[in-house]
């Protein structure tokens, strides 16, 4: 049971009254009148807000379009006023609420990323000791020393996350700025959130439309409709209800774009494709310990076309050819598909399947194919994990592992689609091609 002393935010009957005006000049009015008169109709974007976030805890936000979520968060992070009720805040809050808010369009990345740390709390030092781990996360290369007026949206998410993630708040703040970046990036931010859960020291307000990372990250989620609390509870409960309300209010039939259309019967559109794999993503993270290195991979349909987006549920083969750099007597090749949360959704191997590969030697190039139905998932961007480990599922070398070495988008027309799937693949096979 959590006691008073690990809260970190208090929030007391805060509501917010924006005053509305027909006319531009009826402000000047309302002045003049000394309040004599209103020439402005109340607008209540919060009405009573109260909710407690302990230490170490990953609270979900959600609603509606106008619900009150980033009014809300302004009056969080001191950048708006409440009308009434209070906010009680214990340590530093960092808060992604805009893409580069808070930085100078004419400063450089790096001259930013000292004066974000310094707005925050920290001394020069406590920046330079931050700084390397900041930039690499970023991974803007030299665009770090470039003015920040000539960064694409994508490069100021990037370094606006790494900035706030690593000057170690006690509360941090997103509001749905990850669904910005690249999908590769999104997987290392996500990531990177499941490291400061799991160390229970930091707390984390997540504000957003994506049903999978309230349930994947949130011990307990609200649910704003109209500026009020609507419901509160464990996530799995408050998401079905509020998606049920979401598809009662707009039931009508979706369509698929023609684009889609197209990808439905013919993969990605190309032709006569015969299994030509494609390098790994170059923003792709690899690690182990080496003996093997992945040179290609890719995702077809059953005529060897290259997928990146898929529309329904079908057939498909997975392949990734590898070079051997050691010997090895069994190897255990693997694949998982992993949502932009970094969830697993699907994946297998040939030790799963019981299918052995190995005794192999350094300098022999193989492949490796799993032929599968592609089941159906929440329309999302996903990426692909390859491994090749030496031994077998229980006991193995990490040989090399890549994160993200090939990335696809899912489309599907149903309104009801299933979140998340086990690792258990039907009627799934492997082999050396």
């Amino acid at each position: 049971m959590s006691s008073d002393d690990d809260i970190v935010l208090s929030v007391k009957d805060v509501s917010k009254c924006f005053e509305m005006y027909e006319k531009p000049v009826h402000r000047l009015y309302q002045t003049l009148c000394a309040g004599k008169k209103k020439f402005y109709k109340e607008f209540w974007a919060l009405r009573d807000i109260s909710f407690d976030v302990h230490r170490g805890e990953c609270v979900g936000i959600i609603g509606r379009n106008g619900a009150g979520k980033s009014t809300l968060l302004q009056i969080i992070t001191g950048t708006l006023a409440p009308t009434g009720g209070s906010v009680s805040l214990k340590g530093r809050v960092a808060a992604l609420l805009e893409l580069g808010s808070g930085f100078n369009p004419e400063f450089t990345g790096r001259e930013n990323v000292y004066l974000n740390g310094s707005i925050l709390g920290l001394t020069h030092e406590e920046i330079d000791a931050r700084y390397q781990d900041i930039i690499a996360f970023a991974d803007i290369g030299d665009f770090i020393s470039q003015p920040v007026k000539t960064y694409s949206s994508g490069m100021m998410v990037r370094l606006a996350f790494a900035v706030n993630a690593f000057v170690d708040p006690d509360v941090l703040i997103v509001d749905e700025a990850l669904a910005v970046g690249d999908v590769a990036f999104q997987v290392k931010c996500y990531q990177k959130m499941r490291s400061i859960i799991a160390n229970k020291e930091k707390s984390i307000i997540f504000v957003t439309h994506d049903m999978g990372t309230v349930k994947n990250f949130c011990s307990r989620v609200y649910w704003l409709d109209g500026g009020r609390i609507r419901q509160v509870g464990r996530p799995i409960d408050i998401v079905e209800q509020y998606l049920a309300a979401m598809l009662g209010r707009d039931n009508a039939p979706k369509k698929l774009p023609a684009a889609m259309k197209a990808a439905e019967n013919t993969g990605d559109g190309s032709a006569g494709g015969a299994f030509q794999l494609v390098d790994v993503n170059k923003s792709a993270i690899c690690n182990g310990e080496g003996g093997a290195r992945i040179t290609g991979v890719g995702l077809f349909d059953s005529s060897g076309n290259l997928l990146q987006l898929i529309a329904q549920s079908c057939p498909v083969v997975l392949r990734f050819s590898f070079v051997m750099e050691k010997d090895a007597e069994s190897l255990h090749c693997a694949f998982q598909v992993l949502d932009k949360q970094g969830v697993a959704v699907i994946g297998s191997s040939n030790s799963i399947l019981e299918k052995s590969i190995g005794p192999v030697r350094a300098g022999e190039m193989k492949t490796v194919s799993f032929s599968f139905t592609f089941p159906e998932l929440a329309n999302n961007d996903y990426v692909v994990l390859l491994a090749v480990n030496e031994g077998d599922i229980d006991r193995n070398v990490r040989l090399q592992n890549i994160v993200n070495a090939y990335t696809f988008k899912f489309h599907s027309s149903s309104l009801l689609q299933r979140q998340f799937v086990l690792f258990k693949l039907t009627d799934c096979k492997v082999r050396l091609v």
